[in-house]
Parts: structure tokens; sequence; C-alpha cells
């Protein structure tokens, strides 16, 4: 007697399309985290015009990628390390509840995949840091133009 053999092709079509789903999402997440930037906050100090500060920002930023600085330096690779530690201690608790129930590997996938999400998630509310080079120039020339810088945001 022949033996019948049941094939879900669509379930195989449903995870290669979410798979898809969500390799786009982390492109684009790290497209915007790329894009991503922050500006420096003046106190005015003693000599220097509170009116000229978005001019003054804008002509220190000039000069300091002229000089070689690039303001987003590293960006996107500490993205993507934070979205490795958090695909591996998804995969790392998922395996341990996966265990519980009976299919490690699988709950490791699930965990790995919101590992990834999360940290994806959360990288959108944080703003990157500049680069330290380029945010010392921008401070230093701002100080010699009379304003005091007190971070950046």
């Amino acid at each position: 007697m022949p033996r019948e053999i049941d094939i879900d092709i669509g379930s195989e079509l449903s995870e290669r399309s979410a798979m898809k789903t969500r390799l786009l999402l982390v492109w684009v997440a790290l497209g915007l985290a790329a894009c991503a930037s922050n500006r420096p906050v003046l106190y005015a100090a003693g000599g220097a015009a509170p009116g000229g500060a978005d001019a003054a920002i804008a002509e220190c930023e000039k000069l300091a990628t002229a000089a070689g600085a690039q303001p987003s330096g590293g960006q996107v690779g500490e993205t993507a390390r934070n979205t490795a530690k958090g695909a591996a201690l998804g995969a790392a608790t998922g395996a341990v509840g996966g265990a519980l129930a009976g299919a490690a590997m699988r709950g490791a996938g699930i965990g790995a995949v919101t590992g990834v999400a999360a940290t994806l998630v959360s990288s959108f509310f944080t703003a990157p840091a500049p680069n330290p080079a380029y945010r010392v120039y921008v401070e230093r020339c701002l100080k010699d133009r009379g304003f005091d810088p007190v971070g950046w945001q």
C-alpha cells in the first residue's frame, strides 16, 4: 500500500516571505540610523551674537568636513554590532525557552529574530553620537567664534 506524503508548501513560502520582510526591515533601519545626526547646543558667551549661532554651526561643520573629519563615523557599524548582540541574546534566551517546550532550535530562531527586531526598534529612538574628531573640531571652531558648546543633541 503506497504511503501518502504530506507536503506543506504554503508554510515554506510564508516563512521565506517573512524572512525577506525581516531583511528589508534591517536594511531600512540601518539606512535611517546612518541618516540621523546631532548638532551642538550652544551657550552664547560674552562676545557672541545670539542670532549668528546657526550660521556659526554651519560654517564650523563645513570647516570640519573640509579638514577631513566625517560627521557620521561608525553609526552603521555600531548599529550592526548592537543588532548582532541583540540577535545573540535573543537566540540564547529563545533556546532556553524552546528547550523547556521541547523545541530548542525553533526557540533559538524565534529569539534571534525577536532580538534583532527589538534592537533595531530601539535604535530608531537613539540619536547616534557624532564622530569624536568631528565633534572636537566643531566645538573648537565654535569656541574661537565666541560660543560655548555645552553638548550635542
